[in-house]
């Protein structure tokens, strides 16, 4: 395949505007994401770190290997929905290799709101471990929680999806021989105790630790009776007389180098079923896509220029280029993975509609890996559309996608709107992850106001995963390819096409 050139402009007015609201978007998001970062405030940080403790993003940093990423997955979740909560919902959650295998950290944030969980605090989990389940990721579970902030038990207890899903998902993920490891780092209550002791192999630390499911505070006010916590749930006791903790470690550290070494000891990482070639640069800088992309009000970006920028060698070898051009098809590779791109460029025609499940159909044949980029206002919906079919050939790009037996990520990279959202591969059609960059909206109608269509509003409510910014895309989709890339190829199947 030979190098697409780029014919968009990178310099002068426009450009240069385009680029400073994009930033003004980012810097925004950025803001958010450090509050998310700091975890609580300042007191109850120095309070947790008084008790010789490390802060839960120096534990994450202390248990992940030197020098790999760290892939969190909703960051910015309940932003602004709980009062003296930060974004984040007082857990962190994300992927990032240890001992060399990929794995999925859940970590309690014990900094604020001493842990507890609220609704949207179970939601992330379950979404944390419902990646974990489909990438076959061990699940690496750091505890220190209070359990279940009881004014939001009807957000945590009840339904699927929330607390008793995240217990659920434990130990039907153990019994694949998905590995689940807890480390209790401090006191854990109720669902805080059950967590750690639904897992494979506990580890807990000596005079910090301790499991009960009612508290020494709860057992006086029940009883009457004054239990000492070490007695009652503390580590020693655990690992010597109940039996329920394996693994006894001196203090935090000792702890992580604990988890590490059973880390090694899960036998063979599986391989990659496809083969990867030696990754490439593009020939135009992924940092041009701030002054090219989609800003609210304005016309679609133009997606072959954004192609050029994520992939290889700015090469791609697209698929009927002269048909259905709202939609745009491509095979390329990024980061050395090749891909099927599937890229929005417009109002969804019949036509476009057509040629993006054959296109799709395609890839799986080939069992290729596909890239959505989302930037479409919805279906065409028009006397010229209706006559081409426009509902009988969206059905067949609704029925590819949601069918598509390979890894699916999804990036919005400007607007996506009305059934198009579903058709390219929207959150209900179970992509492998859902990204957006800091322009993107998304929502029913394009009227939608920004408070409910921005990047922001979908990553508060977990409806993403992410939002990444354009530069930072293709080391994203590397990491998320390589962990869909160990789990075996899955026979495919496909419902009923009207012809």
């Amino acid at each position: 395949m030979q190098a697409i050139s780029s014919a968009a402009a990178t310099t002068g007015a426009a450009f240069e505007t385009r680029r400073a609201r994009f930033d003004a978007l980012a810097s925004a998001l950025q803001a958010r994401r450090d509050e998310a970062s700091a975890g609580g405030n300042e007191r109850a940080r120095k309070l947790h770190q008084s008790r010789g403790q490390l802060l839960p993003r120096e534990r994450i940093a202390a248990l992940l290997d030197a020098g790999a990423p760290f892939f969190e997955i909703g960051q910015l979740a309940a932003a602004d929905l709980y009062d003296g909560v930060p974004p984040g919902a007082t857990l962190i959650t994300g992927v990032g290799r240890v001992a060399g295998r990929d794995c999925m950290l859940i970590v309690n944030d014990p900094t604020v709101k001493g842990g507890t969980m609220f609704g949207m605090t179970t939601k992330r989990h379950v979404r944390a471990q419902m990646f974990a389940w489909q990438h076959r990721l061990p699940c690496i579970t750091m505890v220190q929680s209070g359990g279940a902030f009881l004014p939001d038990l009807a957000n945590i207890f009840p339904d699927d999806g929330q607390g008793g899903s995240v217990m659920y998902n434990q130990v039907k993920m153990s019994a694949e021989g998905i590995a689940q490891i807890a480390l209790v780092f401090g006191p854990s209550t109720a669902g805080g105790a059950y967590i750690p002791a639904l897992c494979d192999e506990l580890v807990i630390v000596r005079n910090q630790g301790a499991m009960f499911l009612g508290s020494p505070q709860l057992v006086y006010a029940a009883t009457g009776e004054v239990a000492d916590s070490e007695a009652l749930g503390g580590a020693l006791m655990h690992c010597s007389l109940s039996g329920v903790a394996d693994h006894l470690a001196d203090d935090d550290a000792d702890a992580l180098a604990i988890a590490r070494r059973l880390v090694r000891h899960l036998g063979e990482p599986a391989l990659l079923r496809w083969a990867r070639a030696a990754a490439e640069e593009p020939l135009h800088p992924a940092a041009e896509l701030r002054g090219l992309v989609r800003l609210n009000g304005e016309p679609a970006a133009d997606a072959g220029e954004l192609i050029v920028r994520l992939v290889d060698g700015s090469r791609f070898q697209e698929f009927k280029p002269l048909h259905g051009e709202s939609l745009r098809c491509a095979f390329a590779r990024i980061e050395g993975f090749e891909v099927g791109i599937v890229a929005g460029a417009g109002a969804l025609t019949a036509q476009a509609a057509a040629k993006g499940a054959h296109f799709i159909e395609l890839s799986v044949q080939r069992d290729i890996p596909l890239v959505f980029l989302v930037d479409s206002p919805g279906f065409a919906d028009s006397g010229e559309a209706s006559q081409g079919s426009i509902g009988r050939h969206g059905a067949k790009l609704l029925n590819a996608a949601a069918n598509a037996d390979v890894p699916k990520i999804t990036v919005i990279v400007g607007q996506a709107h009305g059934a198009a959202y579903h058709a390219l591969c929207g959150r209900a059609f179970r992509p492998n992850a859902l990204l957006m960059w800091p322009n993107a909206r998304a929502a029913a109608s394009p009227d939608a106001p920004d408070d409910e269509a921005g990047a922001l509003n979908w990553a508060r409510q977990l409806w993403c995963d992410a939002i990444v910014e354009p530069e930072h895309t293709r080391g994203v989709l590397a990491l998320l390819l390589d962990a869909a890339g160990r789990t075996p190829a899955r026979p495919g199947g496909w419902g009923v096409f009207r012809m």
